[in-house]
């Protein structure tokens, strides 16, 4: 396959590459040129062409909803809901995925095999939970009321006290499939009974995770950590990226550069809670708490990208609409990136901190064939890529999925 003369953001940072070939054989990209020739030719005709989008941050079998639907729900349909959310966040761009919680061994598989179309999943099966913290579906009445059904063969429950049940969790994780241990180390903005700056898990459970993540298999452990003390906890205990990171202070953000950790900032999931509070059937307790975090979120996400920290783009996609994913960008030149800068994050350092740099990531010579086609040029004006309309064609592993030329 060759694509013919287009505008090439390569996703390594460097300037656009006018008028160039690329050269896909065997889902790879081969050579990148001009005049090149080849049997399957794609007219780029000039369009903008950069590497598929990378989401560190989402949860592809939910998308919140009123309580009465969900419960009006069986188990098995929301497996076919998910269907629909993959789709739509390759419609968008998104052509690879870390998944945060819900999803399972078997969906990964019906994308790997070709049953369903999707992005290429990384998943982290279920997260690590205390009793009563973020996660636990405990309700003040006493009811719970989960977002997403656990506990099934494929999806163990996460909630888990002192080491010797965190490490047995752990390896439930691992064994059911994941590719990433995901840990709940602070409260967060939708659960019921916690604050977003409440600490979760001691400093010893935590490097638990780690040890079992690392040592045992080579994994790497991902945490919900938005108070700054579980921030702090996370980086002394070898934690690898911070989703959310809303409290952050300087000596957080000086540490995690100096242990090269990422920061996941998933701006969007706050905003998007307020704005479809009603339509996603969120509690006056979920959007109280998205507006105190609000300002403070931002204010982390600056100190960070201003320090030089590693900052990888993520949106929390099902706690809104998915789909919707490529919005984040807008919101981080928003708060401080230049568009390139935005685009990188979603691109080369994604890759890294999915751990699939040598793959993914950018447009180069011996990477998979991963990449999206639109008119406009996102460097001038970022918002063309929240629209998946403007996204006309999307390959993921040279296979194109999406053409709409």
């Amino acid at each position: 396959m060759i694509i013919k003369n287009i505008n090439l953001i390569d996703g390594t940072g460097k300037d656009i590459q006018r008028g160039v070939d690329i050269k896909v054989e065997n889902n790879v990209i081969s050579e990148i040129g001009t005049h090149l020739n080849g049997d399957n030719i794609i007219e780029g005709n000039g369009q903008y062409l950069l590497p598929g989008m990378i989401d560190s941050h989402v949860h592809v079998m939910l998308e919140m909803e009123p309580l009465e639907r969900r419960l009006a729900t069986p188990f098995s349909y929301n497996f076919f809901k998910a269907i629909d959310h993959l789709k739509r966040t390759v419609d968008a761009g998104v052509t690879t995925v870390r998944d945060a919680l819900g999803a399972d061994l078997g969906l990964k598989e019906a994308v790997n095999d070709g049953l369903i179309l999707g992005p290429r999943l990384q998943i982290s099966v279920n997260a690590l939970t205390i009793t009563g913290g973020h996660g636990d579906s405990y309700t003040k009445s006493g009811i719970q009321l989960p977002i997403l059904q656990d506990g099934y063969p494929g999806l163990p429950s996460g909630i888990c006290d002192g080491v010797n049940e965190v490490r047995k969790k752990a390896r439930e994780m691992l064994r059911a499939g994941a590719d990433v241990l995901k840990v709940h180390a602070t409260g967060g903005v939708t659960s019921a009974t916690d604050h977003p700056d409440y600490t979760q898990f001691s400093l010893e459970e935590l490097k638990v995770i780690v040890e079992e993540a690392q040592f045992r298999n080579n994994r790497k452990v991902m945490a919900h950590a938005q108070g700054l003390q579980g921030v702090k906890q996370c980086i002394e205990a070898g934690i690898h990226s911070i989703e959310h990171g809303i409290y952050l202070d300087d000596e957080a953000v000086q540490l995690m550069k100096e242990k090269e950790m990422y920061l996941v900032p998933t701006l969007l999931a706050p905003l998007s809670v307020i704005e479809f509070a009603e339509e996603l059937g969120m509690s006056e307790n979920s959007i109280k708490k998205s507006k105190q975090v609000m300002q403070d979120h931002i204010d982390s996400f600056k100190k960070a990208h201003q320090a030089d920290v590693k900052i990888a783009m993520g949106t929390d996609a099902g706690v809104f609409k998915h789909g919707t994913n490529l919005r984040e960008l807008e919101l981080m030149v928003e708060h401080g990136m230049t568009e390139m800068e935005a685009i990188v994050s979603s691109t080369k350092t994604a890759a890294e901190c999915l751990g699939y740099d040598e793959d993914l990531g950018t447009i180069e010579v011996g990477k998979k064939a991963d990449f999206i086609l639109l008119d406009q040029n996102p460097l001038e004006d970022i918002k063309v890529l929240r629209d998946p309309n403007n996204i006309k064609v999307v390959s993921i592993d040279g296979q194109i999925v999406k053409d709409i030329r």
